[in-house]
């Protein structure tokens, strides 16, 4: 058992030469062939970087989302950095590779529980937990039958999600298109106006940080932040409440049920959902808050709009980045919105819902048909670690 290390970042010298240099972000398949990363002969001198037992099993110590625990197959010469931990068996007469990559591939839950439960998805493994792991060496033919039968049961499980994915996403692509074509049409009697001259009110929240006010448990002011605002709909599986004296100091972005809410800080820029609540809430800095001046502006109309692919475009080509991307309060006040009758936008709503449904009904098919795929592999790596293969 062994793992790698980093050539020093100062020294332009040990990247960019012939040999390969794995990093936790490439043990995302079965086999791994080949990497992005190079590596000098100085490099791997100067470091703890070293070639690796070809056939070895690789498993991922730490890592981004589902990263940590994850396992491949080294079919090539390569070296790799700390946060890989090479697994060679001694005698491959007593224990297949392919089988020891199978069971540890089965073992993924546990193996990322083996840091605790601390809900930190960057808590790495180390050496020390992986060496505490027991695997099981049934006979060697006993071995090879199963990797066999479980090699063509997932290339055929792998097929049939690669199918369901494709899929998946081909749904998701109907429903942007024809969003596009709606928000891209030139029809008569459509004008453009600025958001501004639409809305009641456009604003952001603050920070409770920089107001002296502390987040409470549930009762409270419900606080909406950029994590709860997603797609069409609010996320608010894990809501956070702050004292009730935010209200007090905050009052312009006090929300109304119906606002339109909008992500304008970080990654999830352009992120748009409607308040749909009736509890008292507030936001705070990174979302914006758009009251429609209901004569003149649907909500819904607006959040389909700011939802669509050319709108989130547009949003993504006016980010100020200064050290982290964000949308100013100015520019939603002045962006150009195209604008039918209200009764036109209603009825536009009207087809997007159904639209929108009908796309939401077949995700919800294909993601069963994905879970019932994943439940599928877990089931024969039980049975097969169980004996019952």
């Amino acid at each position: 058992m062994a793992t790698g290390g980093t050539p020093s970042k100062a020294k332009p010298e040990y990247f960019g030469g012939d040999i390969k240099w794995l990093v936790s972000g490439d043990i995302h398949q079965q086999e791994i062939f080949d990497c992005e990363g190079r590596i000098t002969v100085a490099g791997m001198k100067n470091s703890n970087a070293k070639f690796l037992p070809i056939n070895s099993v690789m498993i991922a110590l730490n890592g981004q989302g589902k990263t940590r625990g994850t396992v491949g197959l080294l079919r090539t010469q390569a070296t790799c950095n700390q946060s890989l931990v090479s697994i060679c068996p001694k005698n491959s007469g007593v224990l297949m590779p392919e089988f020891l990559y199978v069971y540890l591939h089965g073992c993924y839950q546990e193996i990322r529980r083996m840091t605790g439960d601390s809900g930190n998805d960057r808590r790495g493994l180390n050496m020390g937990l992986i060496s505490s792991i027991e695997i099981p060496i049934p006979p060697l033919p006993d071995q090879q039958r199963i990797v066999g039968i479980l090699d063509e049961a997932f290339d055929g499980i792998a097929t049939a999600k690669a199918n369901a994915e494709k899929n998946l996403q081909n749904a998701r692509a109907l429903f942007e298109s024809h969003l596009q074509s709606v928000f891209t049409q030139s029809a008569d009697g459509w004008v453009e106006k600025p958001l501004g001259d639409l809305c009641k009110k456009i604003t952001k929240g603050s920070s409770p940080k920089w107001q002296g006010i502390d987040y409470v448990d549930k009762p409270g002011i419900l606080f909406v932040t950029s994590e709860n605002v997603g797609e069409y709909r609010l996320l608010m599986e894990k809501p956070k409440y702050v004292e009730e004296k935010f209200n007090e100091k905050d009052k312009k972005s006090i929300l109304q049920n119906g606002d339109v809410l909008t992500n304008i800080v970080g990654a999830s820029i352009g992120r748009t959902a409607i308040f749909d609540l009736d509890e008292v809430a507030n936001i705070n800095q990174a979302v914006c808050l758009m009251r429609c001046e209901p004569t003149l502006l649907n909500n819904y109309y607006l959040s389909y709009l700011l939802n669509s692919p050319v709108f989130r475009q547009v949003l993504h080509g006016n980010e100020v980045d200064n050290a982290r991307a964000n949308l100013s309060l100015g520019f939603f006040s002045k962006l150009p919105v195209p604008l039918p009758s209200l009764q036109v936008q209603k009825d536009i709503v009207t087809k997007l819902n159904y639209f929108h449904s009908e796309t939401q009904h077949l995700e919800s098919i294909y993601q069963q048909k994905l879970s019932a795929l994943d439940a599928l592999k877990k089931s024969l790596l039980d049975q097969a670690f169980s004996g019952e293969l």
